[in-house]
């Protein structure tokens, strides 16, 4: 039994010292593009890899989340403006990236742009609440990875789509999960599709983090039910609902603890491992 239990531990540091060997060269003439820079995973990653070193496109929705940005980062770091819901846009976006990286292709894209808004009973809400979410957590990340892809080729990079532990579970109603569900589906087939070029798709599926994304109070669903449907839920319902939506904001008890994890020392190196098991400038 000693000598097996020897064996696995000296197994898993084997494996574990051959995996942190693995590095990333010339990080600096390396491109990654990421949607929704103007808060929360976007935008810590985006600072995180300009401290690696690699060339960060931010995509920000806002010119003020854009101006933040390079107010905190190096001259390496590019912004610019771009709404997922918008294929003008896209297409606009494009051209700048094609400008950017040059011959080099786009190393990485990561589709981190997102939306919740609303969670509740699915029959509390109307297609268009469940439209909202789609277009930009399913079509916006379909859109800019299509846009996108001969660069991605030219590189055989890599696309980060990150989804949710929704995307596994769905803990409420409203398109959030169904959203998930399909980014991971896209997800799969693409990686099937684009392995034969060398490009690789992955995903994340992060918990409750305190990433500065809504979720709507129920009561705005609430106040335009009929008197009926009101009546067969009841107000105790409704307070669930309200304190499952708290769960999930900064106030909540566990996403704070898990906001402050962010700042623990050693915790940005975890991340940065998404990319690589150790890289070096």
């Amino acid at each position: 039994m000693w000598l097996w239990l020897a064996l696995a531990v000296l197994a898993y540091f084997v494996i574990r010292w051959y995996r942190e060997r693995q590095t990333v060269d010339n990080l600096r003439e390396k491109h990654v593009l990421i949607t929704g820079c103007d808060s929360g995973f976007g935008n810590q990653l985006a600072r995180q890899l300009d401290l690696l070193g690699l060339r960060v496109l931010a995509a920000c929705l806002t010119q003020e989340g854009a101006d933040k940005m390079e107010e905190v980062t190096s001259d390496r770091l590019k912004t610019t403006i771009l709404d997922v819901t918008s294929t003008e846009s896209v297409a606009a976006a494009t051209e700048w990236v094609k400008e950017q990286v040059g011959h080099r292709g786009l190393w990485g894209l990561v589709n981190n742009a997102g939306i919740l808004l609303f969670m509740g009973p699915n029959e509390w809400l109307t297609k268009d609440n469940f439209k909202n979410v789609l277009e930009v957590n399913l079509l916006g990340a379909v859109d800019v990875t299509l846009h996108l892809l001969p660069l991605l080729r030219k590189a055989q990079g890599r696309v980060v789509n990150v989804s949710s532990i929704a995307g596994r579970v769905a803990y409420s109603g409203g398109g959030y999960s169904p959203s998930k569900f399909a980014l991971e589906a896209f997800s799969d087939s693409l990686r099937r599709e684009l392995r034969p070029f060398g490009v690789k798709v992955s995903i994340i599926e992060p918990g409750n983090f305190q990433t500065g994304i809504k979720v709507l109070p129920p009561t705005i669903l609430w106040k335009k039910l009929p008197a009926e449907i009101r009546e067969l839920y009841g107000v105790e319902y409704l307070n669930n609902c309200d304190r499952d939506r708290k769960f999930l904001q900064p106030e909540g008890k566990i996403q704070s603890w898990r906001s402050a994890w962010d700042y623990i020392p050693g915790a940005d190196r975890a991340k940065s491992k998404v990319w690589a098991k150790k890289t070096k400038k």
